[in-house]
């Protein structure tokens, strides 16, 4: 019975593991590091004073899981030391072997210096989760050759499969803003243009992430607009994800970023061109670091200053170091009250309803016997206990979490901006289900504003435009001056994202007030084929491959509209009886662009995967919504290998056997189609070619050189596809001759090896 019961313990267990992920705060995860040299720790250390980003290889543990080769090494600057048992760790599962955990292949651990109560850094990821991309974080027990090193903060990396999963793509120009040698007394990273207009100048203050050289040009791009058009930065710069940022560094005063040194951030630019700011490292937030704000309080501030440190200093004083970031932005009116907006959020969902002490109740619960249990901690179990609410005095002072925050609540709750801000509520728009292309009205009630604007995108892709909102009368708002303002958008897509902002000379207001994070959406159904299943391959044998290099039947869907289409609410399935077999994941489909998926039943591998084979016998394809509206379908007979079913002209035409066009247009009419008498493929042959005709039976075939002389003749009986072995056929030219009853065809054939 024992057993029993220990194995259920552990089933459960890892159960939980699964079921949470592997940065569920809920969970402590278990990690387990072992390396076969007994002076692992001298090794690292001299692998850190390298600075060669080289790792010590070694095994891996994660919550049960093991993972070989894995490139170990330690991180930080002033969380590491040599003197020191517990340093962060730095994991890369893929460093000689391609693997990873939960779809994580590097992992960030950091040893929770700077913070008595242990909390700061995982609660600060959470609670910016809320407001923008975040890295993900929780606690994990760290061991190495089955000895405790201690509770470290699990953080997840920002790099590009961080970025595939918060934007749009991964591509794009990407920088750690981190200089390589940190000036205490100068600016950093601070996106300044004091260094001139040569951009090599500045390739020492950011970390080039990304594979562009380019990218530094539009860096720069980003630092001269900055600095020199602060009014027209929307191109090149999420204005509401910086307001975003700053907010929350002022909110929680989590000055070791931008504020204090100018570092500790990341900055990617998505495929609309703009620079999105990320946070990175907020182990020391909560007034931990004190050492700078930059302006007044350049040379250091108390706890009691922290308390009530304007959040507009850069603007109401001065940046001793230029701080462009925030300053420039700061000194448009609009961005400012839209700034105190975001503050103005953060505080109420947070702090003045005191829901942040319960949270912090529950993660100082959830970790206190690992706290207990953690020998090489920095400060000790009392400090643990007494620094949620109260001040730890250790080499600097940290205050308590509750402490700084009830104070520092009480002073932005009645700071200028904060109070008197319009009401925003009643979200409405007509006709309820609109048509692509109709013009959409849409509504709320505003009361104390003097100007209000609706924002709107028709997809992920596209930049925010704006529209001012009127109450009088004459844009389906009701009665002039009511309250209600109303606008319209024309709806050129099938999905509208938007959200309100509304201002008088003192304050803004968004809603939602998580805007632009959160906002919006109508969905509306796209026409008939306007999204088509444009080409398909029910047997794929030698044409393209998935992420696991396997050759599976594939599907591609095509935009035939000028404007992006969202699949939200699609279906698609190859049977009639059952059309809503498969739902597609929710993206989107630029306008004449194409979309891929693999009908091969592993949904597990990716959102891309079907949840069915295509039959290579022939079978019907629907393209559908939950209620029954056809998008687009068809019919197909019997399918074979190389060859592919597709609409020629791409997108519009009737479906023909053609050459494989995977993700790209349908064949073109200078190229050879199926449909004519003798098909070769591919040209150039190697040791392997194939023969497609569409003439029944029998007929004759010979190879020939140019010369004349025949290296291999056949006839032959059977109809459909006929594959020729060339391993004995030398390289070069030659003709193939196809003789039926009545009709004679030449091709030119090119055989290489």
């Amino acid at each position: 019975m024992r057993i029993i019961l220990l194995l259920n313990f552990v089933l459960l267990s890892l159960g939980n593991f699964a079921q949470g992920g592997f940065y569920d705060v809920s969970t402590i995860q278990d990690i387990k590091i072992y390396f076969s040299e007994s002076n692992w720790d001298q090794l690292l250390d001299e692998l850190y004073i390298e600075d060669e980003q080289n790792r010590l290889v070694g095994a891996v543990v994660i919550n049960g899981e093991t993972f070989e080769n894995v490139g170990v090494r330690y991180k930080g600057f002033s969380s590491y030391s040599s003197n020191r048992n517990k340093n962060p760790f730095n994991l890369k599962l893929d460093h000689l072997v391609d693997q990873s955990y939960q779809g994580y292949s590097k992992i960030k651990l950091s040893n929770v210096i700077q913070d008595p109560s242990f909390m700061r850094e995982v609660f600060s990821y959470e609670l910016a989760q809320k407001y923008m991309p975040t890295s993900k974080a929780n606690f994990a027990n760290v061991y190495v050759n089955d000895t405790l090193i201690g509770l470290y903060s699990n953080v997840e990396s920002v790099n590009k499969d961080f970025l595939a999963d918060n934007f749009t793509n991964k591509a794009g120009a990407f920088f750690k803003c981190n200089p390589e040698d940190l000036d205490l007394n100068g600016e950093n990273a601070n996106l300044s243009q004091t260094l001139g207009t040569d951009i090599t100048q500045y390739e020492n203050l950011y970390v080039h992430k990304s594979d562009n050289v380019e990218d530094w040009t539009n860096l720069y791009q980003l630092i001269n607009q900055l600095n020199n058009s602060p009014s027209d930065l929307e191109s090149i710069l999420n204005v509401d994800r910086s307001l975003w940022m700053h907010a929350f560094n002022y909110s929680v005063i989590n000055f070791d970023s931008y504020v204090g040194y100018a570092q500790n951030y990341y900055i990617y630019q998505e495929s609309n061109g703009q620079f999105n700011p990320i946070l990175w490292d907020l182990n020391m937030s909560f007034a931990s670091f004190r050492f700078s704000d930059a302006s007044n309080h350049w040379d250091g501030f108390s706890i009691a200053e922290a308390k009530v440190m304007d959040p507009l200093l850069h603007y109401n004083s001065v940046s001793v170091y230029p701080r462009p970031f925030m300053r420039n932005l700061f000194g448009n009116d609009t961005y400012r009250r839209m700034y105190m907006a975001h503050i103005r959020t953060i505080i109420e969902e947070n702090f003045s309803n005191q829901n942040y002490v319960a949270r912090l109740d529950y993660l100082q619960s959830l970790i206190d016997v690992a706290v207990q249990n953690d020998t090489n901690k920095f400060y000790s179990y009392a400090d643990f206990i007494t620094n949620k609410n109260g001040t730890v005095s250790d080499l600097i002072d940290y205050p308590g979490l509750t402490e700084l925050m009830d104070a520092r609540t009480t002073y932005l709750t009645n700071y200028s901006g904060f109070l008197g801000a319009p009401t925003l509520a009643n979200n409405a728009y007509a006709p309820i289900s609109p048509s692509v292309g109709e013009l959409i009205w849409i509504t709320a009630d505003i009361q104390d504003a003097d100007q209000a604007t609706i924002a709107y995108r028709f997809s992920e892709h596209d930049i925010f435009s704006t529209s001012t909102m009127y109450d009088d009368g004459a844009h389906q708002d009701g009665l002039a001056n009511d309250g209600t303002y109303g606008a319209s958008v024309n709806n050129v897509s099938n999905v509208l994202d938007y959200y309100f902002y509304a201002e008088n000379d003192s304050a803004g207001r968004f809603l939602p007030e998580r805007a632009a994070y959160e906002f919006f959406t109508i969905h509306s159904k796209v026409n008939i084929q306007d999204l088509t299943i444009n080409e398909l391959m029910a047997v794929n044998n030698y044409t393209a491959t998935n992420e696991d290099e396997k050759f599976e039947d594939w599907i591609e869907l095509y935009n035939t509209t000028n404007y992006t289409i969202n699949t939200k609410g699609l279906y698609l399935s190859d049977d009639s009886l059952n059309p809503l077999k498969w739902a597609l994941p929710t993206t989107y489909v630029n306008s004449n662009d194409y979309l891929m998926f693999w009908a091969d039943e592993d949904t597990l591998e990716s959102e891309l995967h079907a949840n069915f084979k295509l039959n290579g016998l022939g079978e019907n394809l629907i393209l559908s919504y939950a209620d029954g509206s056809i998008v687009d379908s068809l019919s197909f007979g019997v399918q074979q290998e190389l060859i592919s079913y597709g609409r020629y002209p791409n997108g519009t035409g009737e479906f023909i056997e053609m050459l494989p066009t995977h993700n790209a247009e349908n064949t073109s009419l200078d190229s050879p189609l199926l449909t004519s008498e003798l098909f070769i493929y591919p040209i150039p042959a190697d040791d392997v070619f194939n023969i497609k005709t569409n003439l029944s039976s029998p007929y004759y075939i010979e190879i020939i050189t140019l010369d004349g002389k025949k290296v291999l003749q056949n006839t032959i009986t059977d109809d459909g596809l006929l594959t020729i072995n060339s391993s004995s056929i030398s390289q070069g030219a030659y003709i193939i001759r196809l003789e039926s009853q009545d009709e004679i065809f030449t091709q030119k054939l090119i055989i290489t090896h």
